[in-house]
């Protein structure tokens, strides 16, 4: 969603996107044809050399994730669709000085509100994917993020779902989820031998979140679970990408109060290992590879995404110092001399970014949760 900035911070964010920009891609205007909003019927082989199939969607485009994954659609030879939701994501844009009258770039833009389904319904007609990377921030405070953001994000899932669904030219949709989705729980027992793994198929539990205030995790796990209720029995290919903090060039600026929103509660995260970072190119390459392989059914359910876990105080306190944020979240000592009760597993993930050929996933749609 639109942040309100400052002029200083807001050029300084300028500045570094036309820099990305010029590496990779442009931007240009584009209008919804003034036709049948339902006059582009979904195809029934949905194949990646058709011309509609390398035209995609992106929400949130000029997030740090969003960014991120429309850069890597341009160089993958994608006409990406770019849906602004604010006047001030427009600002930026034309203040980079990239707008072409003919899209000739490869990206378009349009407005388009997460929470209106007519407008997002317009913004996706026309494209075969639409990645949502799209989410809530709060510009108030250190929290980032309130509870009732975590309404929001939840509603304005389920409303881009259905969006997809009544578009007849969207086929498949990559949602950004998060690794909150899947960390927070009671603990397990100390006793318990050997660490309990954390995988596609672990679920936050959102009683749990809701207790402890952590409304960055709430919202993004029932955001989540929105996406997949709305999808289930329809005719739409999803997948949900879960990322790690996610780090990068320039994360402090760009992405600081996600970021502050995310490591909340991140003393009782690093004592049970489960403080984790994904770079902001990894996470985009996960979100192609995810969608390309989505057309063989190759690709199907959640992904957790990350690079590294940190283990030590003194690891956690560099990404502290990284965001300007006050050194006293994490403990004193290190942690790593102990057995942590949770271990995070992304092999799903691996061999999705390690094969070279397509073989049909087992379980394509066995997302389960309460």
């Amino acid at each position: 969603m639109g942040v309100l900035r400052s002029t200083h911070s807001m050029q300084a964010e300028v500045e570094e996107m036309r820099a990305a920009l010029l590496h990779g891609g442009g931007a240009a205007g584009w209008q919804p044809s003034a036709g049948d909003p339902g006059a582009v019927k979904r195809a029934a082989s949905g194949q990646e050399g058709d011309a509609g199939a390398r035209t995609v969607c992106v929400t949130g485009g000029i997030s740090f994730v969003g960014f991120a994954v429309v850069d890597r659609l341009l160089r993958h030879g994608y006409t990406v669709r770019l849906a602004l939701e604010t006047q001030e994501d427009l600002d930026k844009l034309r203040e980079m000085e990239m707008f072409g009258e003919d899209g000739s770039d490869g990206v378009w833009t349009v407005m388009a509100n997460v929470m209106e389904p007519e407008s997002l319904h317009r913004a996706f007609d026309g494209c075969a994917g639409v990645f949502h990377t799209s989410a809530f921030v709060d510009p108030g405070g250190m929290s980032g993020y309130t509870k009732h953001m975590a309404t929001l994000e939840a509603q304005a899932a389920e409303r881009v779902i259905e969006a997809c669904v009544r578009t007849e030219s969207v086929r498949k949709c990559v949602f950004t989820s998060s690794l909150l989705a899947c960390v927070w729980r009671q603990s397990y027992p100390h006793d318990r031998r050997g660490p309990s793994i954390i995988d596609e198929n672990s679920w936050s539990d959102e009683t749990f979140c809701r207790d402890n205030k952590l409304w960055f995790a709430l919202g993004k796990t029932a955001a989540e679970k929105a996406a997949w209720r709305a999808a289930r029995g329809r005719d739409l290919k999803l997948v949900t990408v879960c990322p790690a903090l996610v780090t990068g060039p320039g994360f402090r600026r760009r992405n600081s109060t996600a970021s502050i929103a995310y490591l909340k509660g991140c003393r009782a995260m690093l004592a049970e290992g489960v403080v984790a970072t994904a770079n902001v190119e990894t996470v985009a390459e996960a979100h192609l590879r995810a969608y390309e392989a989505m057309g063989g059914n190759a690709a199907g359910g959640r992904y957790i995404c990350y690079d590294r876990v940190i283990r030590r105080a003194e690891e956690f306190a560099e990404l502290e110092r990284q965001l300007g944020m006050p050194s006293r979240a994490a403990p004193t000592q290190s942690v790593d001399d102990r057995p942590a009760r949770f271990e995070l597993c992304n092999r799903k993930l691996g061999r999705l970014m390690s094969s070279r050929r397509r073989c049909t996933y087992e379980d394509y749609y066995p997302v389960r949760f309460e």
